[in-house]
C-alpha cells in the first residue's frame, strides 16, 4: 500500500494547484456567502463574467451585485441553506461593472460545521442568457400570432373530446358576447344556446368518432344579426385516438347575398331560357358529353427523336391504334395535318422546347384510328435520370373537344351580350340628351325669374328703407334670403348634373399641396376662428382630375369648418391609411358636434341635411357633389359620426400607376381602424 502523500509534499503543491486552477476555470461561475450574504469566495469565471478583480468582490454583499427585482428570491434561497432547508434554483439577474446584464441559474448547498451549524454556501451559477433570450422570442413569437389569429375574421376555437372549451379566439368569442378567456375552460352546452344544440351535437358525435364534418349554418349573434356559416369540425387524432375537435367558422353572409342576388337576376332570365330551350338542347348534349369525358387522358411514351416507345392502354382508348401498329412511329401520326389559327407549333420544334425547357405544353387537333379528329391538349415533359442525361420524354393527351365546344358557344352568347349593350348604350345617350336639355332649362328659364324676383325685391327694400314696420322688413329679408339659397340650390343641382357628363382628366395630383392650398384659403375666410389643423406630411400620389379633388376637400373641410364652430377649440384632422383588405383609405376628422348616422338615410343625397339651416348654413349639396367626384374616380365614400362626438368622412381614390380600388363591403371598411 502507497504511503499517503506528505501535506508540504510537491505532489500535494501540484494537486492542490490543479485543483485551485479547475475551480477558477469552471465553465460556470462558482462562489460562497455567508448567512449575510456576504461573498466568501468567487471563481475567476465568475470574476470574468462581472468584470471585477477578486480583492473588488470578495467581502462585499451579494445582493449589491444582484438586480432589485431578485432580492426576495435570494433572501428566501439564503434563509432555505441557513435553517437546512431545501433551496430551490433562482433565477438572477447579475449585473456586470461595466453596466452589462448577465442572466444565471444559482444553485446552492450548505457547508456546515462540526456541530451542524451553518458556515457558507458552496454555490453554482449557470449562464442561461442565451435561454432567456429564446423564451423572450419564443413569449415574443406566441404573442404574435395570438394577435394575427384573433384578428383575421374566420371563427376558430377548439374543444377536448369532454366538449370543454380550451381555445377561442376573438371572433369566435365574440358571436356569444365573451371573451377568449371567458370561454375557456366552459363546456359546450353552456356557450351554445339550447335551441341549437339538437342541430350541432350529432356533428359533434361525428366529429369525435373520427369523422370531418362541413356544412353550412345559419346563427344569430347577440345584437340579434342573423349571419350564414360555412362550419368546418376537424377531429385532432393522437395515436390514432381523436383527443379534441377544432373548429373553423367562415362567415359566408356576403356571399349568400350574393347568390340571393343572381338567384333574382336568374328568374328574370328564365322566359328567355325557355324560348331558346329546343336551340340550346344539342349544346347541353355536349356539354353532357364533356362532363362524362372530363376524365378521360392517355399517356404514353417516346424518345428525342419523337418516335413511339411505349404504348398504354388508355392511349390505345383514345386514338384508336393498336400497340403492334404504332410503337416506333414517329408521334407526327397523331397530330391533325390542318391546326391552322390554333396555337398547336410545328411538331419538331414542340420537342425541341420540351428538351430544352424539361416540359412544353401544346393544343390541337389529333387524329383516331378511324380518321376523325379530336381537340386535346398536350403536356410533353423531358425524363431525365439523375445525372441529367435525356431517357426519353412522356406524353399526357386530354380530350378537351367538350371545352372547345363550350368556347363556341361562349362566343355566341358574347356577341348577343355585346348588342344588348350596344341597345342599352343607345337608350344611355338619349337619357343624356333629355338631362342636357333640362339642364339647358333649368340654367336659362328658371334663373331669369329667380332673378327679377330677388331685383324687385331689393328695389322694394330701398324704397322702405324708412318704413318703421319691423315685420315687413322681416318679410322681405326672408324672401331675399330664400332667393339667395334657391338660386345656391340650382347652382348644386347644375353642378350635380355636370359631374355625371364631365370627362375626368385623369393626371397623378400629389395630395399635400392641393390640401395646403384648401386649408390656407379656409384660415384666410376664417380668420378669427381658432382651429387646430393636423395634416399628415406623407399623403401620397393619386391619379384624377386636381379640380375636382380640389372641390371634394373644400366641401369637406367646410363642412368640418360649419359643424365645429361651436367648439370654443376645433379640430380637423387629414389623414390617410393602408386599407387591411387593399388599397388606400383618406379621412377628414373633426370634434365638430356630430349627428345620428342612424338616420342619415339621405346623407349623399341632393339637398338633405342633418341640421336645420336656423343652426348651420348650407343648402346640402356638398356631400352629394363629393360623392358623385369620388365615384366618378372608381372610389367610394361613407361617414362614422354620433351626436356631439365629432364626425369621420373616409373615402378612397386610386394611386399614382395603380388601377381603380374595388368596391369593399360597408362591413368591411367601417371596421378600418385609425
Amino acid at each position: 500500500m502507497d504511503d499517503p502523500v506528505c501535506p508540504d509534499s510537491p505532489l500535494a503543491s501540484d494537486a492542490a494547484a490543479q485543483t485551485l486552477a479547475l475551480y477558477d476555470q469552471a465553465p460556470c461561475g462558482l462562489l460562497s456567502f455567508d448567512t449575510d450574504l456576504r461573498l466568501v469566495r468567487v471563481n475567476g469565471t465568475l470574476l470574468r463574467w462581472l468584470g471585477y478583480e477578486a480583492p473588488e468582490l470578495v467581502q462585499t454583499c451579494l445582493l449589491d451585485h444582484v438586480d432589485a427585482a431578485g432580492h426576495p428570491a435570494l433572501q428566501l434561497h439564503a434563509q432555505a441553506l441557513t435553517e437546512q432547508l431545501p433551496a430551490p434554483p433562482v433565477e438572477l439577474e447579475l449585473c456586470c461593472k461595466g453596466g452589462g446584464r448577465v442572466q444565471a441559474l444559482l444553485t446552492s448547498v450548505p457547508t456546515l460545521d462540526a456541530g451542524g451549524r451553518f458556515v457558507c454556501s458552496n454555490s453554482t451559477l449557470m449562464d442561461i442568457s442565451e435561454r432567456k433570450g429564446v423564451e423572450q422570442r419564443l413569449a415574443a413569437h406566441d404573442r404574435f400570432l395570438q394577435t394575427f389569429i384573433n384578428r383575421i375574421p374566420t371563427h376558430l376555437a377548439y374543444y377536448d373530446k369532454d366538449l370543454i372549451c380550451r381555445y377561442s379566439n376573438t371572433a369566435h368569442a365574440a358571436r356569444s358576447g365573451k371573451t377568449p378567456p371567458e370561454m375557456v375552460g366552459s363546456h359546450l352546452s353552456q356557450l351554445v344556446p339550447p335551441e341549437l344544440l339538437p342541430e350541432i351535437l350529432p356533428h359533434v358525435a361525428q366529429a369525435l368518432s373520427g369523422q370531418p364534418q362541413n356544412f353550412e349554418a345559419e346563427r344569430q349573434w347577440t345584437d340579434g344579426t342573423r349571419h350564414f356559416y360555412e362550419v368546418h369540425y376537424l377531429p385532432d387524432m393522437d395515436n390514432g385516438e381523436v383527443v379534441g375537435i377544432f373548429i373553423e367558422q367562415h362567415d359566408i353572409s356576403e356571399r349568400r347575398q350574393t347568390e340571393e342576388f343572381v338567384l333574382e337576376a336568374n328568374r328574370d332570365l328564365e322566359e328567355h331560357v325557355r324560348e331558346r330551350t329546343a336551340e340550346l338542347f344539342q349544346s347541353e348534349q355536349r356539354f353532357r358529353l364533356m362532363v362524362d369525358a372530363i376524365h378521360d387522358y392517355c399517356i404514353y411514351f417516346v424518345d428525342e427523336e419523337g418516335r413511339i416507345t411505349e404504348w398504354s392502354e388508355s392511349a390505345q382508348r383514345m386514338h384508336g391504334h393498336g400497340k403492334a401498329e404504332i410503337v416506333g412511329k414517329s408521334y407526327k401520326h397523331l397530330l391533325a395535318a390542318d391546326n391552322a389559327g390554333e396555337d398547336e407549333t410545328d411538331p419538331d420544334q414542340v420537342l425541341r422546347l420540351a428538351k430544352t425547357h424539361g416540359q412544353w405544353e401544346t393544343r390541337g387537333w389529333r387524329l383516331r384510328d378511324d380518321g376523325s379528329r379530336f381537340w386535346a391538349h398536350t403536356v410533353l415533359t423531358a425524363l431525365r435520370n439523375e445525372a441529367g442525361d435525356l431517357q426519353g420524354l412522356s406524353s399526357i393527351t386530354r380530350d378537351m373537344t367538350a371545352a372547345k365546344s363550350l368556347e363556341d358557344v361562349m362566343n355566341d352568347l358574347n356577341r348577343e351580350l355585346e348588342q344588348r349593350v350596344a341597345e342599352r348604350t343607345q337608350q344611355l345617350v338619349a337619357a343624356n340628351k333629355d338631362l342636357d336639355v333640362f339642364s339647358h332649362m333649368v340654367s336659362h328659364d328658371l334663373r331669369a325669374p329667380l332673378r327679377h324676383i330677388s331685383s324687385f325685391v331689393t328695389l322694394l327694400q330701398e324704397q322702405m328703407s324708412g318704413h318703421p314696420d319691423p315685420i315687413s322688413q322681416q318679410y322681405l329679408g326672408s324672401i331675399v334670403k330664400a332667393s339667395k339659397r334657391m338660386s345656391l340650390m340650382i347652382e348644386g343641382l347644375l353642378e350635380y348634373a355636370r359631374l355625371g357628363r364631365v370627362n375626368i382628366e385623369s393626371q397623378p395630383v400629389p395630395l399635400k399641396p392641393l390640401v395646403d392650398g384648401v386649408i390656407g384659403h379656409l384660415r384666410q375666410e376664417h380668420a378669427t376662428r381658432t382651429i387646430e389643423w393636423v395634416l399628415e406630411e406623407d399623403l401620397p400620389v393619386v391619379r384624377g382630375d386636381a379640380m375636382l379633388l380640389a372641390e371634394v376637400f373644400t366641401n369637406l373641410l367646410e363642412n368640418s369648418v360649419k359643424y365645429t364652430r361651436t367648439r370654443e377649440q376645433a379640430r380637423i384632422e387629414i389623414g390617410w391609411r393602408v386599407n387591411p383588405v387593399g388599397g388606400r383609405t383618406f379621412y377628414v376628422n373633426d370634434n365638430g358636434v356630430g349627428f345620428d348616422l342612424t338616420k342619415a338615410h339621405n346623407l349623399f343625397v341632393m339637398f338633405q341635411r342633418q341640421h336645420h339651416s336656423m343652426d348651420f348654413e348650407g343648402t346640402g349639396t356638398g356631400l352629394a357633389l363629393s360623392q358623385r367626384i369620388i365615384e366618378r374616380h372608381g372610389g367610394r365614400i361613407w361617414a362614422e359620426t354620433s351626436p356631439n362626438e365629432g364626425c369621420t368622412f373616409y373615402f378612397t381614390l386610386p394611386f399614382e400607376g395603380l388601377d381603380a380600388e374595388l368596391e369593399f363591403p360597408s362591413s368591411t371598411m367601417a371596421e378600418l381602424p385609425l
